[in-house]
């Protein structure tokens, strides 16, 4: 392999890291969880950005949320964050990559 095949093969993988990507998920919040800063630990810890598509939590502490959340970071980064949610004990499912329109 020539040394600028080697270059060339090492940027594309560079380049692979830091694409980034938006992954659209659907989750369960139980009310185990309520208070905990959840969304936002997925920015702060994660380096994903985070958009509600929609949520479903009742003023009443007893029923679960329900969020359908948009993830966009690397893929690292989106793996990262659903392995802190399953970790969590979170039920999600849905897990589906979204088209990136920006180009």
């Amino acid at each position: 392999m020539l040394a600028a095949e080697c270059i060339d093969s090492r940027a594309t993988v560079n380049i692979e890291e830091k694409r980034r990507t938006t992954t659209r998920i659907a989750m369960r919040v139980p009310r185990s969880c309520y208070g905990e800063p959840i969304i936002s630990r997925l920015s702060c810890e994660h380096g994903l950005t985070v958009t509600i598509i929609s949520a479903l939590v009742g003023e009443n502490p007893e029923d679960d949320g329900w969020f359908t959340l948009e993830l966009t970071g690397t893929t690292q980064q989106i793996q990262s964050g659903i392995i802190y949610l399953e970790e969590l004990d979170l039920e999600i499912w849905d897990k589906t990559a979204v088209e990136d329109e920006s180009w």
